[in-house]
């Protein structure tokens, strides 16, 4: 039975659009454990400190946390930051390899959320941005806020 009802997702990663310019979005399957996916609907994700790295051909996710949950069976030995392949399309990850090696780009996973019952990570091309780039996107961000706030003064 498929929804068409947009579901939160598991887990976002803010940081990454305050620390880097994201140029591309890709999205990309997880070859997941099954404690890993109970926990995962349990909420018990974080990708906060997370990326994604491209070795031999083959797309990673390194340093995501999914706590296990106390139900987990006893037989099954549980790492919560073990690394998981990503499930991309040769194209795709023929891009993903130009871009990184050549051009300097990084990738960054942004959100994690679930898609038809399996769980989809959303990763990013992504320029770091500088010191400067970030008082800017802040500055602008704090003005959007006071001109809404203006605004609705206004209409009153």
């Amino acid at each position: 039975m498929k929804t068409t009802e947009k579901l939160p997702p598991i887990a976002v990663n803010r940081k990454a659009r305050f620390d880097y310019f994201i140029e591309e979005r890709f999205e990309a399957g997880i070859s997941l454990m099954g404690w890993e996916v109970k926990s995962m609907r349990a909420g018990k994700a974080q990708i906060a400190e997370a990326y994604v790295y491209v070795k031999n051909g083959e797309a990673f996710l390194f340093g995501a946390h999914l706590n296990p949950l106390n139900s987990a069976s006893t037989h099954v030995e549980t790492d919560p930051t073990r690394t998981r392949k990503l499930l991309l399309n040769r194209r795709q990850l023929d891009h993903l390899v130009g871009a990184v090696e050549r051009r300097g780009y990084t990738l960054v996973p942004l959100e994690l959320y679930w898609k038809e019952g399996r769980a989809k990570l959303e990763i990013g091309l992504a320029k770091g941005k500088k010191q400067h780039d970030k008082r800017h996107t802040e500055k602008d961000r704090d003005w959007q806020r006071d001109k809404g706030r203006i605004m609705k003064a206004m209409r009153r």
